[in-house]
């Protein structure tokens, strides 16, 4: 799937289910489906999903600000749509998102061994300023943590 042919819009409740599915299938350690539900009430924080042209959810982006600092803290696409520019999409989307919100830089955390994610990081000129040992489970790794000025 081509990222010129889905449609970028906030989620609604009714995304939850595809989001969760997605987000399962992407990470051995997948938020659950409560904490994407405290998410969509979450005053300074934004969940975009990218829709298929059939509506269906092939990828979504979880980001939030806090003062002037903002956090990307969930990005998945689905398998199938995967390589087609769908995950820079939507994090181009979350960055817009938290520069509106007021945010003057963006972190993340990603795993060492998510060479494309980091691939994709970089080309959005998020640089690594850190690293949390043991960060992840499942397996056990650890966590580059990446920051962009806004």
């Amino acid at each position: 799937m081509k990222a010129t042919e889905c449609r970028l819009r906030p989620a609604e409740a009714s995304d939850l289910e595809s989001i969760h599915a997605i987000e399962r299938a992407a990470f051995p350690d997948p938020w659950s489906m409560a904490a994407f539900r405290e998410m969509l009430s979450r005053e300074h924080g934004w969940i975009t999903v990218a829709a298929g042209p059939d509506g269906a959810i092939l990828g979504y982006s979880v980001a939030w600000t806090v003062g002037d600092e903002s956090e990307i803290a969930n990005l998945a696409v689905s398998e199938h749509a995967r390589g087609g520019g769908v995950g820079g999409l939507l994090l181009d989307e979350a960055l817009r998102a938290v520069t509106a919100g007021g945010a003057r830089s963006a972190y993340l955390e990603v795993r060492e061994s998510n060479v494309a994610g980091q691939h994709l990081y970089a080309s959005r000129r998020f640089e690594v300023v850190g690293r949390r040992r043991a960060y992840y489970d499942h397996p056990l790794e650890d966590a580059l943590v990446l920051r962009r000025s806004l």
